[in-house]
Parts: structure tokens; sequence; C-alpha cells
């Protein structure tokens, strides 16, 4: 457990807050994000309705065994094996694999072709890209005018998907395997908004399109909504799975980073490799300081430092090696009124919690400066 944890401290997301909006899965993302040594904040910005408790997907297995589609699609590993769990339950499990054998079965993905195989049903064809695009061209080039598809939706957005189909002259029936609701417990997600219009995240992950699209409205009926983007925009990164994923945020105008393998592991392994490029170095006093989102890395090791230290350190690194006022520093500290004494506590604590004191210089009766290294000076001087 000590050399867990001894990793965690030095890895490459140490000192970084990452929020996680995440329903499914939550646990297996938080401790990826854990073991590189993320603090992590979860918020589930949606629920998800229980499969056999949904009236739509039992209307939609029924009209389906009656009457037999041409074409089934199937979208995620997870639904395709709740579709069939549920059926069972309703003690038509066995008339929906008949009904699924005599159809032509494509699969989205490599683990939708094994949920599909499990249930010993043969998918017809996959493509190599886990690509609804590449499903979608399959189909045109087909033909489907006048053919019954079905589509295993599975709370994900498919943009221009089912349209184009039926412009093409398809029949297009949708099977909702399960449905996103808004969280019954409001209160953890309005408290990752917060964090996140404040800056208390440095990124925020997500991994459905629903959980993004949920964030956006529970912000926007809060009347929060610009504070969010402006915060997305310029200080919190937003990383999402996937490009489905990240609709909902580019239609705000959001820019976001995506891994090229849509998975969690490889969504982590871009944390890593995009946050610490984000993090500020500099070279103070014959030390390589770096300042991470609630900590800072003096010479590789990690220092945590209180939210206000860290508003300070954030102040004086604006213009390395200037001396910023105490006036001025006292408007970066959170709440801190108009006393400058609390400049003065705030910077004994930093200097303690840094370890290394003479990083920051006291300008008698003006105030505060980085004491950044001489050669360094002409670099970030217009800083």
């Amino acid at each position: 457990m000590y050399d867990e944890q001894q990793r965690a401290q030095n890895g490459p997301l140490a000192g970084f807050t990452v929020g996680v909006t995440a329903a499914r899965r939550a646990d297996e993302l938080g401790a990826l994000l854990q073991r590189r040594g993320a603090s992590v904040v979860h918020a589930p910005a949606l629920r998800i309705v229980p499969l056999a408790d949904d009236s739509e997907l039992l209307t939609a297995t029924k009209e389906l065994i009656d009457h037999a589609p041409d074409v089934v699609v199937a979208t995620t590993a997870i639904g395709f094996r709740g579709w069939v769990e549920a059926a069972d339950g309703w003690g038509l499990g066995e008339e929906l694999l008949a009904r699924l054998r005599g159809v032509e079965l494509l699969a989205r993905g490599p683990k939708v072709k094994g949920a599909i195989r499990a249930q010993g049903l043969t998918e017809e064809w996959s493509p190599s890209s886990e690509s609804m695009a590449e499903v979608l061209d399959r189909l045109l080039d087909e033909g489907v005018d006048g053919r019954r598809i079905a589509i295993q939706l599975h709370g994900e957005p498919l943009p221009g998907f089912v349209e184009s189909l039926r412009a093409a002259g398809a029949e297009v029936v949708g099977v909702p395997v399960y449905r996103w609701m808004p969280p019954e417990d409001i209160g953890p997600v309005d408290r990752l908004l917060d964090a996140a219009i404040t800056r208390g995240l440095d990124a925020l992950t997500f991994t459905s399109a629903p959980a993004a699209a949920s964030l956006l409205s529970r912000a926007e009926n809060r009347g929060l909504l610009p504070e969010l983007l402006a915060a997305l925009h310029h200080d919190v990164l937003p990383a999402c799975v996937g490009p489905v994923t990240a609709l909902p945020l580019q239609a705000r105008g959001i820019d976001t980073v995506q891994p090229e393998r849509f998975r969690l592991g490889p969504l982590v392994q871009l944390l890593c490799q995009e946050l610490p490029g984000r993090a500020r170095a500099l070279p103070i006093a014959g030390h390589r300081v770096e300042i991470r989102g609630h900590a800072v890395m003096v010479d590789g090791t990690l220092r945590p430092v209180p939210p206000a230290g860290m508003s300070l350190l954030r102040s004086l690194s604006r213009r390395p090696g200037w001396v910023v006022a105490r006036a001025e520093l006292l408007r970066a500290l959170p709440g801190a009124g108009r006393d400058e004494h609390a400049v003065e506590t705030a910077m004994a604590r930093l200097r303690t919690a840094l370890g290394t004191p003479k990083l920051i210089q006291t300008v008698v009766k003006r105030g505060y400066r980085l004491a950044l290294d001489p050669a360094a000076d002409s670099k970030y001087a217009d800083v």
C-alpha cells in the first residue's frame, strides 16, 4: 500500500484534480486516475433506468418479435447483454434470440461482437473502426430502400444516422435499451459545477454524451452556463472518451481532447500527457518549480499547497520575477476582504508548504516576487 501511495505521489497526475461525470464504470475510471496521482471529484451527472422496468424497451422487443426487421444494429456490449437479460425476465428471451438468428446482425465493435457470440448468435459484419459512420456507409452501399432496420439505442445521440437511413427509404425502429435520467441526488453535481467554475478542477471527464448534456443543462438551470463555458474554454480541460460523447460540448463551442481509442485507459493516458503539459514550470532560486492544480512540484517532489497559497502563487507566476503588490495579491485571495495582513498570513503558509522559503522574495513596502533565476529573467520579461 505504501509503495502504491508513493507511486501515486510521483505520478504524472499528482497535484491535479479531475472531475468524473460517469454513472457507469466511474469506480474504474476513478481508480485509474488515482493510481496516477490525481485527486478525483466524482458526481454522476445522470442515472440509468433499470432495463426490466422500462416499458419502452418491452414494447419495442414485442414489436420486433412480431414483425421481423431485415437488419439489427447492435451498438454496445452492455446494452445488448441487458436487452437479452431483460427479455429473459419478461419471458421473451428465447423468442428474441430466435428472431435475431434470422436477421442481418451488425456489431459496432469487438466488445459488441463478443456479447453477440456469448448469446450463441453470429454477427454478419463489424467495422474495424468501431465507428457508426462506417456502419451507415455499409448500409447505404447495400441499399436500404424498403428495408426495416432496428437500431439498439444506448443513450447516445446518433447524429445523422437515423435521418440518413430514412432519407434513403428505410423504416427505422429504435430499441431504447436503457434511458438516461437526471440523478436523484443533485447535490454532488452542483458541487462539481461549483468546483469547475471556481477552477477547483484541472480537467473534467465525460464518458457519455448524455452526461455532458446533463451537466450543461444543470448549469443552465442554475444560471451558471456562461461561467461553466468560460472555465471549459480556458482553464478546465474537457476530456471525452470519443467524438460522439463530445457532441453536446461542441454544440456549445467547446473544444475537447479525445483519445485515439475510445476506452477509459487511453482517456487516462491522454490526461497524463495533457495536464502536465499545461502546468507552468519555472526556474526559481536554483530549483525547478512546476505549478499544478492544487500542488507544486519542487525538484520533482510534490508539495501540497492550501487554496489561498495556490491563488497567491498563480498571481506571482503570471509575471515571474516581477514584484506583485500586496493589494493585488489581496484581490487574488478568496474571501480575504480588505486586510492586507491576510496576504502575509497566506504567504507564510505558502512558504512553509513549499519547503523552500527563498523561492518567494519579500520586497519591502512593495510586495512579493518569485526569485526567478537570473538567466531566465530575459525569457520571462514580457510574460
